[in-house]
């Protein structure tokens, strides 16, 4: 798969470096009850935000494009999850996945009861 993913991201990536960013990814994602990986100029990074933000949830974002390592952070993710796009979301130590994902969850009335078991959002009642 490394091939694969030195080829995607358009350089030769050295094994540590995408265990170190791999290391970096889990343990952000375990050490902070949602994470979104995102990059600033993404639209659907900034809706997720804005929902997470509507919801009264507390979350961490990773810019990758900010990020000195961030492509080798968004190969690590890739590799560790199949996802290669921003944003991509872990709620409770969880992957979620993208936008659309994200949407799914609150469509279907899951994502605060998501957020709040993780530790997010102090209560119910922010549901809109």
């Amino acid at each position: 798969m490394g091939v694969v993913l030195s080829s995607w991201f358009g350089k030769k990536r050295n094994p540590e470096e995408l265990e170190m960013a791999l290391s970096k990814a889990k343990e952000i994602v375990s050490s902070t009850p949602v994470v979104v990986f995102s990059k600033t100029y993404c639209g659907y990074c900034r809706r997720v935000k804005e929902l997470l933000t509507q919801l009264g949830a507390t979350y961490k974002v990773i810019e990758l494009d900010v990020e000195s390592d961030g492509d080798d952070i968004q190969a690590a993710l890739l590799e560790w999850t199949g996802q290669r796009t921003v944003p991509n979301v872990f709620i409770g130590g969880k992957h979620i996945g993208g936008f659309d994902n994200v949407k799914a969850k609150h469509e279907e009335g899951k994502l605060v009861s998501l957020l709040t078991e993780a530790g997010a959002i102090a209560n119910n009642s922010s549901q809109l």
